[in-house]
């Protein structure tokens, strides 16, 4: 690829149709109006094809279709003037397409930079909030949510004094909610108190935890214990592993799940059953174990891990949403 550019006077090319290009780089103009730079477009034979075959394409974006008819015709010879005049578009539309070429090459000529999209509306918490009103149920004389109703409870709830159903329709699809198929359990109502209690704890996700402060979530889930009845067979070339599809029932086990929620780790305690005793012991070792160094643990739960506590914790679950506890050490 030859690009150039000759720093050199304005001139009036509207009184010049047609020049030799090398005119415009061995020698500059005589007239003086103002400094400006001249973008010379000199094609490689490869790059006039590749031009060329997007002229002759199927159905080509017009844009780039323009962008390769200026080139093509600049390379000939052609002043701005008049390439702008035939394609009917403005000289300046003539003058970005060249210098787009000469300081980026044919794929920074044809193709726009791309560019970065509408900041989104929602923030993260408001995000949150249609998320658990598209699991809710919908309003009184409502088969099922659609996006005008959640659109209209968002604004509700927010301080946005409008919200579109396509921005509804986009947050639902990013979380793959289908609020008019009925595949769930749904969560209680969403009121005022249900958002300040979630609210609550996104706040608390977004803060930035010191490693003396660390905030860990806490969940736990029962597992089924199963065995073969029968040997698997092995897998070999050509072959995947076999499995018969009877198995044997060796009980229930649970799971106890530590999860800090901005640093990478994790804990998992097997446990036969799920008791207040089970749940005590896992504080003392979040405490003891886990973090011994810490000032501060504040942990979060769910509606299911109220056993080991007291009734004015037990409280703060009516709602059926996390709820956040503090361990301070004495």
């Amino acid at each position: 690829m030859k690009a150039r550019y000759w720093p050199c006077l304005s001139v009036n090319l509207a009184m010049r149709d047609r020049q030799d290009p090398s005119s415009l780089i061995d020698s500059p103009p005589e007239t003086e109006v103002s400094m400006n730079v001249r973008y010379v477009v000199e094609l490689q034979s490869t790059e006039r094809v590749e031009l060329e075959q997007v002229l002759r394409g199927g159905n080509p974006r017009a844009r780039k279709v323009k962008r390769a008819q200026i080139l093509l015709a600049s390379d000939k010879g052609f002043t701005d003037a008049s390439v702008a005049e035939t394609l009917s578009v403005g000289t300046s539309t003539v003058y970005r397409t060249k210098r787009r070429y000469v300081e980026g090459g044919l794929e920074r000529a044809l193709h726009d930079k791309q560019r970065p999209g509408a900041r989104r509306k929602l923030s993260g918490k408001e995000e949150a909030l249609l998320v658990a009103l598209a699991c809710s149920n919908p309003p009184e004389g409502q088969a099922c949510w659609t996006m005008e109703l959640l659109a209209g409870e968002v604004v509700r709830f927010t301080e946005h004094e409008s919200l579109s159903a396509d921005t509804v329709r986009r947050r639902l699809k990013e979380n793959k909610l289908k609020p008019w198929q009925k595949r769930m359990w749904c969560i209680p109502k969403v009121d005022a108190e249900y958002v300040a209690r979630m609210e609550d704890v996104l706040e608390l996700y977004a803060e930035d935890a010191p490693e003396t402060d660390p905030v860990v979530c806490f969940d736990e889930t029962p597992v089924q214990l199963i065995g073969e009845t029968r040997t698997p067979i092995p897998a070999r070339p050509g072959q995947t592993k076999r499995v018969d599809y009877e198995y044997r029932r060796n009980g229930v086990a649970n799971l106890f799940v530590f999860v800090n929620a901005h640093r990478p780790w994790r804990e998992v305690k097997v446990t036969e059953q799920r008791t207040r005793y089970d749940f005590a012991r896992c504080m003392r070792d979040l405490v003891d174990v886990h973090y011994p160094h810490a000032r501060r643990i504040r942990v979060v739960l769910d509606n299911c891990c109220r056993a080991g506590y007291s009734k004015e914790v037990r409280a703060g679950y009516v709602m059926g949403i996390a709820a956040t506890a503090m361990l301070v050490r004495a």
